[in-house]
């Protein structure tokens, strides 16, 4: 008889050689929320404790030498380490502790070269920075400096992207694999990201953002190269990934505390998993509007659709509605196709930019025009609202997919708030629609299915 054998998938694992943030925003707790969101479990080496919150450090306590030691012992002989990065090494003595271990157990090291903190703290002594080079450089895998912090260890200026492209050839001489000069900190439109490797350049840019939840973002993004590295994503590719995780965890930051709130690592996770509960929610919506005969008369000429957005949705791509619509038929609504992300752009645009507004309305169904259906949803105590296609500005007209914001926008300022319902009267080849708001598409589908039933028996 053969046995077959079993094949153990083995969970990456990571550790992070790092300070401790009080405030959970930077350091050690958003390297493992960081971990947490690739898919890698994470583990740690602590080695300072920082008093610290959104606006300040107040204090700092270094761990001895030999309990940064043993705790990197600890991981390495029972979990192993498959990679790892650094944040804030203090002094000389902890740069050499670490250096030795990582020289050790010989794994990918991703160093983010912590020098001071945004409140102005110090969080690398001045003596310790040519041990950092000498003992630390020449075992990295990728270093992470950002504008000020390439300036220190290439000992120039940087005031454009020629000279970071100068800065990370110089920082690379000094033995990191790669080099990754960050553009948070330059002018412009766009954040560019500046990767030497194997003699090439590349460049990852993404739109500024003009938020304020920018805490720990150094941390998330060495974190995040370092658990691709974990998984065996090649450098370019993990530096990619990271990039967009941590843009990611900006746009949707956490505003908290008096400085500058903390990113927001997990909203990449967030983000993914609730894929499936999307799609779960629109083909329980599918089943129910299918199988109640009466919703046929809710159809507009055009067709139905209902819709819902993915949390942290910021595009197109990140709503899900029923391919092809859903139709009338003698045998009642009938939908073309199954629930698709990507498929609604009519539907997606509503729900993009009302949640900007009210992050509970994550789904929208529509219908057609009826003042029936309005007095009813009236009496039911739903806020209404709506938009005049015919008062579009010319401006507004000339640009492909604007009139949808630009209606929201003009209907939730008619109320003073955010409106379950909007709905307009058409214009000109267009016909009238209402489009309902909430959190759930099943949630919707079962409104719906109550609508139709009450307007019927009217």
């Amino acid at each position: 008889m053969f046995r077959i054998k079993k094949v153990e998938n083995k969970i990456p694992v990571a550790i992070t050689i790092a300070g401790s943030d009080s405030g959970g925003g930077a350091g050690i707790q958003a390297d493992l929320k960081t971990f947490a969101a690739l898919g890698v479990h994470g583990t740690t080496a602590i080695t300072s404790i920082t008093a610290q919150n959104t606006y300040s450090v107040t204090a700092v306590e270094d761990l001895k030498p030999e309990i940064i030691r043993e705790q990197i012992k600890a991981v390495a002989e029972d979990l192993g380490i498959d990679a790892g990065k650094t944040g804030m090494l203090h002094t000389e003595e902890i740069i050499k502790t670490v250096s030795s271990e990582v020289s050790k157990y010989n794994f990918s090291l991703v160093v983010d070269p912590v020098m001071i903190a945004k409140s102005g703290t110090r969080l690398l002594k001045t003596e310790a920075m040519h041990a950092l080079e000498k003992y630390i450089l020449p075992k990295t895998t990728v270093i992470t400096p950002n504008r000020f912090e390439a300036e220190k260890l290439a000992d120039m200026k940087i005031r454009n992207l020629n000279d970071a492209e100068v800065a990370a050839k110089k920082i690379s001489e000094m033995g990191p694999k790669a080099v990754v000069t960050k553009g948070g900190h330059f002018e412009g439109n766009d954040a560019i990201d500046l990767l030497y490797y194997e003699g090439k350049f590349k460049k990852f840019s993404t739109p500024r953002l003009n938020v304020k939840t920018t805490h720990g973002t150094g941390c998330s993004f060495s974190a995040a190269i370092a658990a691709e590295l974990a998984k065996k994503t090649d450098i370019p590719k993990a530096v990619e990934k990271a990039k967009k995780v941590v843009t990611l965890g900006m746009k949707f930051g956490l505003n908290i505390g008096k400085g500058y709130g903390p990113v927001n690592p997990m909203a990449y996770l967030y983000r993914k998993s609730s894929k499936y509960n999307v799609l779960m929610s629109l083909e329980k919506a599918k089943a129910l509007l299918e199988t109640t005969r009466e919703v046929a008369m809710l159809v507009p000429e055009v067709g139905m659709n209902i819709a819902m957005a993915v949390s942290y949705a910021e595009s197109v791509d990140d709503v899900a509605a029923i391919e092809g619509r859903i139709v009338k038929t003698t045998k009642g609504a009938r939908a073309a196709g199954n629930p698709k992300f990507g498929c609604s752009s009519h539907l997606a645009r509503y729900i993009l930019e009302i949640i900007k507004c009210d992050e509970s309305k994550m789904a929208a169904i529509n219908m057609k025009f009826s003042d029936d259906i309005l007095e009813t949803l009236e009496n039911w105590g739903l806020t209404i609202s709506f938009y005049d296609r015919r008062r579009e500005p010319e401006k507004v007209k000339r640009v492909d997919g604007m009139t949808v914001p630009w209606g929201v926008n003009a209907a939730i300022k008619k109320v003073g708030k955010v409106p379950d319902v909007i709905y307009h009267r058409g214009d000109v080849g267009k016909e009238p629609i209402i489009v309902i708001f909430g959190l759930e598409a099943y949630d919707l589908a079962k409104l719906a299915v109550k609508l139709a039933r009450e307007i019927g028996e009217k």
